[in-house]
C-alpha cells in the first residue's frame, strides 16, 4: 500500500470508514502471502435486480462508492465489486410493472436470468431489463464499479471448488446455524438490503428459515440448491450425496424430475445465500460492505455469515448498518411493489449533485427521505445556500466534505448547471410557459436584466429537471393558468384600498421589472399603505402588516390565475409580462 497523508475531510463520516478500511486492508496484507504487493483495496455492494432497484437500494451502493472514492483520492487502488444476484429465484411477480400481468407467475422459482423480461423490453431477461436502469443512473451518478453477475459466476463453474468445499464442511456450516435455529424468530423488521429471495420468506435465524438455510431432512443437511433440469425451477431437494465422487441426487417438487450429477461439473445451482454472501467475502478478498437493519440482529444473514466466512478462509468485512430510505409523503419502499421511486425516477428531476448530497450529508445510521414534492425545492434551497457558503468560505468542515463528494468524485468534477438559477424559480417558468422555450428564455432572461441568458442551455440541465418535476409530480389542479381576461366582477367589487394597492403595483411596474426589483415592490406596497417606507425592515413595522401583504398577495393571484396561491409573484409577474399584467389588474 502506498503511504499516503490522510485526507483533510477529517470531519464527515466517509473519511473515518475510510481510515478504517485502509488499517484493516494493510493489517490484512500484513499476514498474506502476497504482503507488500499493491493489492487493490475492496469494497463490496449486492443488487437483486427483482424488480425496479429502488433508492432504498441505491444506499447499498452510494455508501461503498463513497468510501471508495476517499481511498481513491487518497491514492490507492480501490475495486467497488456490485454483485448482480440475478441468479436468485424469481419470487414473486410485482404489482404495478408495465408490461407484466399474471402469466409471470409461470415462472417463480426460476433463476431472475431465466425469466422473460416484461413485455416491450429490449433486453433478453428479466435480470438484464432492471439492471439496465440502474446502471445508466450509476454512470450520471459519477459511481465506478466493477459489475458481477452471480448468474455467470455460477454457471461457467467459476465457484466450483466453493461450492464442492461448503458440501465438504456442510456439517461444520449446520451447526453454525443450528445455534440459532432454536431461538425465537426475531421480530421481523423492515429491509432494504437485497437479498436471497428466498430469504424474503423466511423467519430470520428460526427453524422456518429452511429455503435460508439450506435442505435438511433424512438425508441431512446440504447447503446447495440445485436448479431444476426439466422446469428450471429452485423446487428441489437434495435426496443424497456422495463426498467421493461428488455425486448428487435430487428431485423437483415442483414437476417430479429428479437426476443425479456430479457436483464437480454441474453449473446449475447455487449455495443457499447465508453460505453463498460469505463466500463470496473470502473469494473476492471484500474488506467493506455495509448491510441494512436486518441483518444485524441475532442470526440475520451478516451476523451468521461472519462465522461461516472462516469456514471459507476468509474474514468478515468491515459494515456498518444502514438505514432506510424514504421519499417525501410514501411509506417504506419495497422492491416488491410496482411504482417505487428508482434512482432514475430521481435524476430526472434533480441533478445528480443534489441526489449524491442526500447520500453524503448523512451518516449510514441515519435515515432520510428523497423529496418528490414539494420539498424538493426546499432542498434545492439549502442545497444552493451550501454553495454559496462553500465559495465564501463560511461552510463548516463536514458540510464541505459533503459538498466535496457530492460535486466531485476522484476521477474529477460531475457536469454541472453553468447558470444554476433557483430551483423553485425555474419550476414556475416550465409551469407558466408550459414548454414554451421561447417564453421561458425570455423570462429568465429578465430576471436579471443586467447579465440575461443568453441561451437557455445556459441554465440546463437544472431548468429541465425543474421542467420534469412540474410535469410528472405537479397535479393537473395545481398547475398554473394565467386569465385571458381580466375578472371584472371582482375588480368592480374593490374598496378604495383594494384599488389603490394596485394603482402602487401598476406605477412601479416599469422601474422594478427584474426579480429584485419585482420582489421589492410587491412586499412593499402594503408598507406603503399602512404609512411605511418600502424599504422598511420587518423590525420596524407591525405584525399586521404581514397580514396585510398576505391579502395583497391572495388579491394579485386570483386577479392574474383565478387562485389563493400559487408561483412567486414576482416569477409569475414576470412570465406574464407587463402589458399583460396591465390588462388584467384593469389598468
Amino acid at each position: 500500500m502506498p503511504i499516503v497523508a490522510q485526507s483533510t475531510e477529517t470531519t464527515d463520516w466517509v473519511s473515518r470508514f475510510a481510515d478504517e478500511v485502509i488499517e484493516e486492508s494493510e493489517r490484512r496484507a500484513l499476514g498474506a502471502k502476497t504482503a507488500g504487493t499493491a493489492a487493490p483495496v475492496v469494497v463490496a455492494s449486492g443488487l437483486s435486480p427483482s424488480g425496479p432497484i429502488h433508492l432504498g437500494n441505491l444506499r447499498e451502493v452510494m455508501t461503498p462508492h463513497l468510501v471508495a472514492d476517499e481511498i481513491r483520492r487518497r491514492g490507492y487502488q480501490v475495486r467497488h465489486l456490485i454483485s448482480w444476484d440475478d441468479y436468485d429465484r424469481y419470487r414473486k411477480v410485482p404489482a404495478g410493472v408495465p408490461g407484466v400481468d399474471e402469466t409471470w407467475a409461470e415462472h417463480i422459482g426460476k433463476p431472475l436470468t431465466s425469466v422473460p423480461a416484461p413485455k416491450g423490453s429490449a433486453y433478453p431477461n428479466w435480470a438484464e431489463h432492471f439492471k439496465a436502469a440502474m446502471i445508466q443512473s450509476l454512470a450520471e451518478l459519477g459511481v465506478e464499479f466493477d459489475g458481477i453477475s452471480q448468474t455467470e459466476q455460477y454457471t461457467s463453474g467459476v465457484y466450483r471448488e466453493q461450492i464442492l468445499h461448503a458440501m465438504r464442511h456442510r456439517g461444520d456450516i449446520d451447526a453454525i446455524l443450528a445455534q440459532y435455529r432454536t431461538k425465537k424468530a426475531p421480530a421481523k423488521k423492515q429491509q432494504q438490503k437485497p437479498v436471497d429471495e428466498a430469504e424474503l420468506e423466511a423467519a430470520e435465524g428460526s427453524g422456518a428459515a429452511a429455503e435460508d438455510d439450506g435442505s435438511s431432512g433424512s438425508a441431512g443437511y446440504f447447503p446447495y440448491k440445485p436448479y431444476c433440469g426439466n422446469c428450471e425451477k429452485d423446487l428441489t431437494t437434495v435426496t443424497s450425496y456422495d463426498d467421493d465422487s461428488t455425486e448428487l441426487t435430487y428431485s423437483c417438487t415442483s414437476c417430479g424430475f429428479s437426476e443425479t450429477v456430479r457436483l464437480n461439473e454441474f453449473n446449475r445451482g447455487k449455495l443457499v445465500w447465508k453460505v453463498d454472501w460469505p463466500m463470496r467475502w473470502a473469494y473476492e478478498g471484500v474488506i467493506f460492505e455495509p448491510s441494512g437493519v436486518d441483518h444485524s440482529s441475532p442470526g440475520s444473514s451478516f451476523q451468521v455469515g461472519g462465522q461461516i466466512v472462516g469456514i471459507f478462509g476468509g474474514k468478515q468485512p468491515i459494515g456498518p448498518m444502514y438505514a432506510f430510505v424514504g421519499i417525501s409523503g410514501m411509506a417504506k419502499m419495497s422492491s416488491s411493489k410496482g411504482g417505487v421511486p428508482t434512482p432514475a425516477d430521481a435524476l430526472q428531476i434533480m441533478e445528480p449533485q443534489l441526489l449524491r448530497w442526500l447520500y453524503a450529508r448523512r451518516r449510514p445510521n441515519q435515515s432520510f427521505k428523497v423529496a418528490f414534492d414539494q420539498e424538493i425545492q426546499r432542498l434545492y434551497d439549502e442545497w444552493d445556500r451550501l454553495e454559496a457558503k462553500v465559495a465564501d468560505g463560511s461552510a463548516l468542515p463536514a458540510d464541505v466534505a459533503a459538498h466535496s463528494r457530492a460535486v466531485r468524485t476522484a476521477s474529477g468534477e460531475l457536469p454541472r448547471t453553468p447558470r444554476p438559477l433557483p430551483y423553485r424559480t425555474l419550476a414556475s417558468v416550465a409551469d407558466i410557459t408550459a414548454g414554451h422555450e421561447d417564453q421561458a428564455l425570455r423570462i429568465l432572461s429578465d430576471l436579471d436584466p443586467a447579465n440575461p441568458l443568453a441561451s437557455l442551455d445556459e441554465a440546463r440541465p437544472r431548468y429541465d429537471k425543474a421542467e420534469a418535476w412540474i410535469n410528472t409530480h405537479v397535479p393537473a389542479d395545481q398547475r398554473t393558468i394565467v386569465r385571458d381576461e381580466p375578472d371584472t366582477e371582482l375588480l368592480k367589487s374593490l374598496d378604495e384600498q383594494g384599488r389603490e394597492s394596485l394603482r402602487l403595483l401598476l406605477d412601479g411596474l416599469a422601474g422594478n421589472w427584474s426579480l429584485d426589483g419585482l420582489t421589492h415592490l410587491v412586499y412593499g406596497v402594503p408598507k406603503v399603505q399602512a404609512g411605511f417606507s418600502a424599504d422598511a425592515t420587518p423590525k420596524e413595522l407591525p405584525p399586521e402588516i404581514k397580514t396585510s401583504q398576505r391579502s395583497f398577495f391572495a388579491l394579485l393571484y386570483q386577479l392574474l390565475v383565478s387562485r389563493d396561491t400559487g408561483p412567486r409573484l414576482p416569477t409569475l409577474l414576470l412570465a406574464v409580462g407587463q402589458e399583460r399584467v396591465r390588462h388584467l389588474l384593469g389598468a
